[in-house]
């Protein structure tokens, strides 16, 4: 549980949490307490001010100190504070508590926690009458139950602490059920992509998720969806390369058991035919390995300065003598002046041989060939186009793919084995090019592909 995401996430807001709330009360409480102190200081300074005008209202109205204590005992009940009032020789005039006899001297303990304040009564006319010493006490009276600055402070910072308290676990809740909704996706995509590993590759993520978890399901499902499609055109290759093995091998296997059991004569006919048979099966070897390299990337190019209408000429001539049997013209169409490309001349020769064989053999007696090219920038774009019976729209995204054909009945007689596109398509890309394939039923199709210019 501990290595959960959820936990993780609880963990981590709870840290959060858990310092913020201590860095706010630290700071609130300091505020608190430096404003209590504050308010102290000014709280005591008007008390002090207000007990000497009480004191000196009453030394006016009766002309001298009698009848003081009574004031002095008025006053401490409402400040409840102790007071206790001298002559500037010390004697007594008032005590509220009454612990000090009036007349008797007084001189402040520390342990009294009492703080002596000097004063003149002055007259009405603003002349000095008296000069005392006012001693107000610094902590409230024992039994006294008004709430003093001190103790609000002391009420704040509980209130501070149980109200944090209540927060940091009102929070922790929220942070808990928060973290694991943000990690149940987490789960059910690791619990897809553990089905997936075990072979269903039919498993997709549906989440409802929005945001980076519904990115990573989405990412997740396309992957998903690619190795479903590699795995069945895996299984695909094998049948297929399983198939186009099958009929040579067979067809050899026939005509030696033929000659072993004395029904066939190895003459020059049967051992052709066995040749025959033989080169298909080397051709569909070879080009079987061409394709494993060139998708491996580990198809080694050598790049030369090349003319493009020499290679354009030479793949056309190369494949006259099949046009020209079948009834179809071939022709080239190409500018005076093509810059040169950096190719390999042998793969893309290989290229162009199998776009014009596949032109021709899909053409009709009576159609034509064409073979074009013309600079685009820094590439230069060679087209084959046909007049044959076209593609239909739904085959043309498949056609690159290994050993697909669009009319697999016709596969043998034409003699191709479905590779020839998909290994052009992986030449032209590992030139860093592209091949485009256009066409439309009954009209005929159009094959064009990019090579760089030479630098």
């Amino acid at each position: 549980m501990i290595y959960s995401l959820w936990f993780r996430l609880l963990i981590s807001f709870a840290l959060v949490i858990a310092v913020t709330i201590g860095t706010i009360y630290l700071f609130v409480s300091r505020s608190i307490a430096g404003e209590i102190e504050r308010y102290e200081e000014l709280r005591e300074q008007i008390h002090i001010i207000e007990t000497q005008d009480r004191l000196a209202d009453h030394y006016h109205s009766q002309g001298s100190w009698e009848g003081v204590q009574a004031v002095a005992g008025n006053i401490s009940a409402e400040s409840g504070k102790r007071i206790i009032l001298t002559n500037l020789a010390g004697t007594v005039i008032a005590d509220s508590k009454k612990e000090v006899p009036v007349g008797q001297q007084y001189r402040p303990e520390p342990a009294d926690k009492i703080a002596g304040n000097y004063f003149v009564v002055f007259s009405e006319d603003g002349e000095e009458a008296i000069t005392v010493t006012l001693y107000l006490g610094s902590e409230p009276l024992a039994g006294d139950d008004a709430a003093s600055p001190r103790t609000l402070g002391e009420a704040m910072s509980r209130f501070l602490i149980w109200g944090g308290l209540l927060a940091a676990g009102i929070a922790l809740v929220l942070t808990f059920v928060l973290s694991r909704r943000m990690s149940s996706p987490i789960g059910a995509l690791a619990a897809t992509a553990r089905r997936f590993g075990s072979g269903d590759l039919s498993q997709r993520v549906q989440l409802e998720e929005r945001g980076e978890v519904r990115v990573l399901a989405q990412a997740f499902n396309a992957m998903a969806g690619d190795l479903e499609h590699a795995e069945r055109l895996r299984r695909n290759l094998v049948a297929d390369v399983a198939h186009e093995l099958r009929t040579p091998l067979s067809n050899i296997q026939g005509y030696l058991e033929a000659i072993h059991d004395g029904v066939m004569e190895p003459d020059a006919a049967v051992i052709r035919s066995l040749n025959e048979e033989a080169t298909l099966l080397s051709r569909l070897v070879d080009e079987l390995q061409d394709l494993s390299l060139a998708e491996a990337g580990e198809l080694k190019l050598v790049y030369q300065k090349e003319d493009v209408g020499d290679l354009i000429r030479q793949a056309g001539a190369s494949l006259q003598p099949q046009a020209t049997a079948k009834g179809v013209s071939l022709s080239l169409e190409m500018p005076e002046a093509l810059p040169a490309v950096e190719v390999d001349w042998q793969r893309i020769s290989q290229v162009m041989h199998n776009l014009l064989e596949n032109a021709v053999a899909h053409t009709g007696k009576g159609g034509a060939v064409a073979v074009a090219a013309s600079g685009l920038g820094d590439w230069v774009e060679i087209s084959v186009s046909d007049t044959g019976e076209g593609i239909p729209a739904q085959d043309i995204p498949n056609i690159f793919e290994r050993f697909y054909r669009v009319d697999r009945s016709r596969a043998r007689a034409t003699g191709g084995s479905g590779l020839g596109l998909t290994i052009a398509k992986r030449l032209v890309e590992a030139h860093g090019g592209h091949i485009v394939a256009r066409s439309e039923l009954g009209k005929g199709s159009r094959f064009s592909f990019t090579v760089p210019v030479s630098r």
